[in-house]
């Protein structure tokens, strides 16, 4: 679809709320501040269980520009709980390749997924705008949602029951009360400044080209391809990744020195793109050029306003980690804040959204710092090391190990305190404090399903059958694995390491966060407990 195609299918009306003809501010339990990916995703996740919200943005379109492109298997697990998994990947270009070059030689090749017997593929490549269109339909799908564009956040006004937002709106300002808020609203975060919040990390001086190309071709595999100091773009790396409408994604480093006013000049990008292409034909509909930071606030709680996404923390693009992270903030924090509105849990639980996030937020910087010093390395020493590493990669592996063009995002696995410890020893994939890993199962009736299309969204326990199961606690949903599901294929036992009697405690948001070799109630009731902070 051409950019003049999607202006006006992407473009929103603004709509006066009710709320504004209030004579003092309306209270909402959950307001939302920006809708973009990681505020969408709150608004459906919440809406699902039970909680309606107001979701706010100062927009009234989707962005142009491919912006975020990778979508993780995690990712597409949680859209497609929340309705629009199977859509993405039908709309995305499926990939799980990547190919890694010196100059023109292959340094090495990898696979993210070698195994099969998952619904969701290792990654999709979609254009932001598509994935975000796709959320936006969600929403409207969904009563409990009210999504209001063009109303920018002014003002946050915090007290401990909540908080009051002053909103600015095509037809003036007004307040909202809210029990819960939260800011999702991206990296230049108007809630973050409002409450005089700063960002800790690194800042790259490194510049890249970033731009959406349509071109026919074919020829070239769906494959994620990196290049370091390739013979069409001397001493520098560039990015290659295949989008639907035979659009291409292309990532050119330029070095810190780069003059962006004139680096944006078609005279000066279209020679660079043809020396990568050679004599395809090709048509630039975007083009941009970035910096990137590896940084976070502090804490992602403050009272009763909670960040999520890049308005907490922010990272280099290489290894998909942005949004992919971002989505699984909003999984995180969904369930707790129901939870707590419910009264089934005090607002410690809220406090573990924080320890958690912040862990994952510290893993995915690190992750992003070290392929930043490895792609754009900040002194000749370490350009050295990276070269000698990269020559030696082809022929031994413990060099390829440490090629690193980006560490492809996987999902959070928590160190948390609401996690009960092994008293047991398992192997396997699937591991305490990280999400249920997805098997190829078969229905009661004989139909074939994937574990993880069929957990529930409370708390489920996975009991692999070996006589009467373990009595469950009130609202602790039992699935047994040998009757209600059949692990006709082994990948549950394989994945889990699962054996007649085990059991496996999963949280709302599919993470395990107890499992047994011999599951008792009073376990798994202490176990529910500790998960929600009790």
């Amino acid at each position: 679809m051409a950019a003049n195609e999607r202006k006006s299918l992407f473009h929103f009306g603004y709509r006066r709320s009710p709320d504004q003809d209030a004579q003092k501010p309306v209270r909402h339990n959950v307001v939302i501040v920006g809708a973009g990916p990681v505020g969408l995703s709150m608004a459906i996740d919440l809406a699902q269980r039970g909680v309606p919200s107001v979701l706010l943005d100062d927009a009234d379109r989707i962005g142009e520009g491919s912006r975020g492109l990778c979508y993780s298997k995690r990712a597409l697990e949680i859209w497609d709980r929340l309705g629009v998994g199977e859509k993405l990947v039908n709309m995305g270009v499926t990939w799980k390749l990547g190919k890694v070059f010196l100059g023109d030689q292959l340094v090495y090749s990898f696979d993210l997924l070698p195994e099969d017997g998952h619904k969701m593929p290792a990654f999709i490549n979609l254009q932001q705008f598509y994935l975000e269109k796709a959320l936006v339909d969600r929403v409207e799908e969904i009563p409990a949602i009210d999504l209001r564009w063009r109303n920018r956040v002014t003002g946050v006004d915090r007290r401990n029951d909540g908080a009051t937002l002053t909103i600015e709106t095509p037809d003036g300002p007004y307040k909202l009360d809210a029990t819960w808020v939260v800011a999702a609203d991206g990296a230049r975060s108007t809630v973050r400044e409002l409450l005089g919040l700063e960002f800790k990390g690194h800042t790259f001086e490194e510049k890249f080209l970033i731009a959406d190309l349509r071109m026919p071709a074919d020829d070239i595999p769906t494959e994620r391809r990196f290049w370091f100091d390739p013979p069409f773009h001397s001493g520098q790396s560039a990015l290659m990744h295949r989008q639907p409408d035979e659009s291409w994604r292309v990532d050119l480093q330029l070095g810190p020195d780069a003059n962006i006013e004139e680096e944006l000049k078609p005279e000066n990008y279209t020679p660079r793109i043809r020396r990568m292409l050679g004599d395809r034909d090709f048509h630039v509909d975007w083009v941009s050029i970035y910096r990137f930071n590896c940084r976070r606030i502090d804490r992602f709680v403050h009272g009763r306003v909670v960040f999520a996404g890049d308005s907490a923390h922010q990272v280099s693009p290489f290894g998909a980690r942005g949004a992919n992270s971002g989505v699984e903030d909003a999984e995180n924090l969904a369930w707790k804040l129901v939870a707590v509105l419910r009264g089934e849990a005090d607002e410690r639980l809220i406090e573990s959204y924080d320890i958690e996030r912040t862990q994952a937020a510290d893993e995915n910087i690190g992750h992003s710092t070290r392929s930043t010093d490895f792609i754009a390395p900040r002194s000749p020493a370490e350009r050295t090391l990276r070269n000698a590493v990269l020559s030696l990669a082809p022929h031994a592996d413990f060099a390829r190990r440490m090629v690193n063009s980006g560490r492809l995002s996987v999902a959070s696995i928590y160190d948390s305190p609401l996690s009960t410890p092994d008293e047991d020893s398992f192997a396997g994939a699937a591991q305490l404090g990280g999400a249920a890993v997805d098997s190829a199962m078969t229905a009661a009736d004989g139909s074939p399903c994937y574990l993880v299309e069929k957990l529930s969204d409370g708390f489920e326990l996975l009991y692999v059958a070996d006589g009467a199961p373990p009595s469950v606690p009130s609202g602790i949903k039992l699935t047994v694995i040998g009757q209600d599901i059949r692990d006709a294929r082994g990948d549950f036992a394989k994945r889990f390491d699962a054996q007649p009697g085990s059991g496996y405690l999963l949280r709302p948001d599919q993470h395990i966060c107890a499992r047994w070799r011999r599951p008792t109630e009073a376990k798994i009731r202490a176990a529910r407990d500790r998960a929600l902070a009790r």
